[in-house]
C-alpha cells in the first residue's frame, strides 16, 4: 500500500496536480502537530492542575487554545467529565464532526453508519464491543457533535497515578478514552524480578 501511495504521489506531482512540498507540510502537520497526543496533554494538565480543569470545564475552547491547540474543527469545544456515576460518549450522527486539533483525523469506525446509529440506541453494547464494562449504576450519556460544537471527554484519572508527572499521565490517555469508547490506561507496575 505504501508503495502505491508513493507511486500515485509521484505521478500526481509530475503532472503538476499536487505540490510535493505542500503535501509534505500537510503530512507533517497531522503527524507532529495535530492528533490524540494533543488531547492527551490537555487531559493530563486537567488531572494535575485543578484550576486548569475548572477552566477547561467552564470554557474548553479557551483552555485548550491556551495550550496551543486550536484551529479548524476545534473552534467551539465542550469538555465532558467522566465520573464514577456518569460516563460520556461522543458521536456525530449526521457525518463525522470531530475535534481535529486535539484528536487528529477521525478513525474509520467513528465515521461508520453502524457506530453512528448504534451508539445512540445501545451505548452499553458499543462499549462492550470496545472492551469496556462500566460499574453497575453508571449512567451513560451520548453527545452528538455538530458543525458548531465539538466534544472532548475528560476520562477519569486512573488509580495509582498520584506519583506520575504530566508527561507520564499523558501516556495513559488514549484517543478512545477522549471519545468515551475507552478508558484511560492503568499505569504499568514494574514486575519484581524473581530470585535466581
Amino acid at each position: 500500500m505504501e508503495l502505491r501511495v508513493r507511486a500515485l504521489e509521484t505521478v500526481l506531482g509530475e503532472k503538476g496536480y499536487i505540490d510535493p512540498a505542500a503535501l509534505d507540510v500537510l503530512i507533517d502537520t497531522y503527524q507532529t502537530k495535530v492528533g490524540p497526543r494533543n488531547g492527551a496533554r490537555v487531559v493530563a494538565r486537567a488531572w494535575v492542575d485543578p484550576a486548569y480543569k475548572a477552566w477547561l470545564l467552564r470554557d474548553a475552547t479557551a483552555a485548550i487554545a491556551a495550550l496551543g491547540y486550536q484551529g479548524r474543527q476545534g473552534e467551539h469545544m465542550v469538555v465532558l467529565e467522566n465520573t464514577p456515576a456518569q460516563h460520556h460518549m461522543v458521536v456525530c450522527t449526521l457525518c463525522s464532526c470531530y475535534p481535529w486539533p486535539v484528536l487528529g483525523l477521525p478513525p474509520v469506525w467513528y465515521k461508520s453508519a453502524p457506530y453512528r446509529s448504534r451508539v445512540v440506541r445501545d451505548p452499553h453494547g458499543v462499549l462492550a464491543e470496545f472492551g469496556v464494562t462500566l460499574p453497575a449504576g453508571t449512567a451513560i450519556r451520548v453527545w452528538d457533535s455538530t458543525s458548531e460544537v465539538r466534544y472532548l471527554v475528560l476520562p477519569m484519572r486512573p488509580d495509582g497515578t498520584e506519583a506520575l508527572d504530566e508527561a507520564a499521565l499523558a501516556a495513559l490517555v488514549t484517543r478512545d478514552s477522549m471519545i468515551g469508547t475507552g478508558l484511560a490506561l492503568a499505569p504499568r507496575v514494574p514486575v519484581a524480578s524473581s530470585p535466581r
